[in-house]
């Protein structure tokens, strides 16, 4: 088992590198602010890969840049070039080093002590410089303005936007985490300056629409398009900041003698997915599409789907039950309905490939006779 040295593991990055790490049976060994500097020589000689991503970034004073960001930098190069010369040492540095403000110049000459080390100690470094990383355990109202906006308008706090049309260049936890852990298979490189490579770009203004659309999606239950890139992690990262008692949310269920129906979730691209209940002899249905098609499963009870072909009047049947979970589909130009031919209630899931538009429903009424 190797040891893995982070330092500033209390920190946003540090916290998600460390979960990484322990999910993949590395031991983490940690450095804070409030540890004694003097640990952090027995924590370097036992560490066989060390992440450095201790620093400061909001002070009382430009002072603590210095003390917080090149200081420590220094000391712990030192001792790695003095008692475990051989050990890789990833740096997270900022896009601020290219600045000339106080924050950035003290991850720069950071950046300088680290590269001088290299040249002249031959150790193994890596620098990365990050800017505009967002995700879970962010802290709002800090240095992520994703982080700031999810907390706001999660807790009705007005977003305030001085430049809507800006765009904010913006890297994903997980991306970050996933190349800090390459680093654990990589060879000694000639290269010393790593890039993430997967970068967003987006407007400030489309940033709060996303993440008001988040909000919205619990009340109207269209929800945007969160199963890939950057609305996937923007998602991920609203819902991380969600409170226990938001966990969750009701929706409007309709019942009436037949049983209940209620719509879950909507997609734009996607369709809906629904459920409906019915009581024992209960038939539900009764109509056709020319194009909508849905899927069925039953999940609990038993259930009779009866199609009959609108022109031919062929008519099938499939019995369908919970102890068997099958999909039923509905076909184009086949009228169907679903009878509860069960003692218990019956609940069945269903998605449609479109969502229900009252102005064009697509859904004919038909009468299927259950007698011949």
């Amino acid at each position: 088992m190797q040891n893995v040295l982070i330092t500033g593991s209390n920190g946003f990055i540090g916290k998600n590198l460390n979960m990484a790490l322990k999910e993949r049976n590395f031991s983490v060994l940690t450095f804070t602010r409030e540890d004694d500097i003097n640990v952090l020589t027995e924590k370097v000689i036992a560490a066989d890969i060390i992440y450095h991503l201790a620093g400061i970034n909001r002070p009382l004073t430009d002072d603590e840049f210095v003390c917080g960001n090149t200081n420590l930098t220094e000391t712990l190069v030192k001792i790695i070039v003095e008692r475990n010369p051989n050990v890789p040492l990833i740096y997270a540095s900022s896009k601020q080093a290219e600045k000339d403000n106080a924050y950035g110049k003290s991850k720069l000459n950071a950046e300088k002590i680290i590269q001088n080390a290299v040249e002249k100690s031959n150790i193994n470094a890596s620098i990365y410089r990050l800017n505009g990383v967002f995700g879970k355990w962010c802290r709002p109202n800090y240095n992520s303005v994703v982080a700031t906006f999810c907390y706001n308008v999660i807790n009705d706090i007005p977003l305030i936007i001085d430049d809507p049309l800006f765009n904010l260049e913006i890297i994903y936890i997980d991306d970050v985490i996933d190349a800090f852990v390459g680093h654990l298979h990589n060879k000694k490189s000639n290269d010393i300056f790593y890039d993430i490579p997967i970068k967003y770009k987006i407007s400030i203004q489309k940033l709060a629409d996303k993440i008001i659309g988040f909000k919205s999606s619990r009340n109207n239950l269209t929800i945007d398009s969160v199963g890939k890139g950057i609305t996937r992690a923007l998602y991920a990262t609203y819902l991380s900041y969600l409170p226990p008692e938001k966990f969750s949310y009701t929706v409007p269920i309709y019942e009436d003698l037949r049983g209940s129906f209620a719509e879950l979730l909507k997609t734009s691209a996607y369709g809906q997915f629904s459920f409906f209940t019915a009581k024992p002899g209960i038939i539900r249905g009764g109509h056709y599409h020319h194009t909508k098609n849905e899927k069925f499963i039953v999940v609990s009870g038993r259930a009779l789907f009866r199609f009959e072909h609108i022109i031919t009047h062929e008519v099938i049947e499939f019995e369908k039950n919970s102890s068997n979970i099958e999909i039923v589909e509905t076909i184009p130009g086949w009228a169907h309905n679903i009878k509860n031919i069960g003692s218990n209630e019956l609940i069945v899931m269903l998605w449609a490939n479109e969502v229900f538009d009252r102005n064009k429903p697509d859904t004919i009424a038909w009468d299927i006779l259950y007698e011949k």
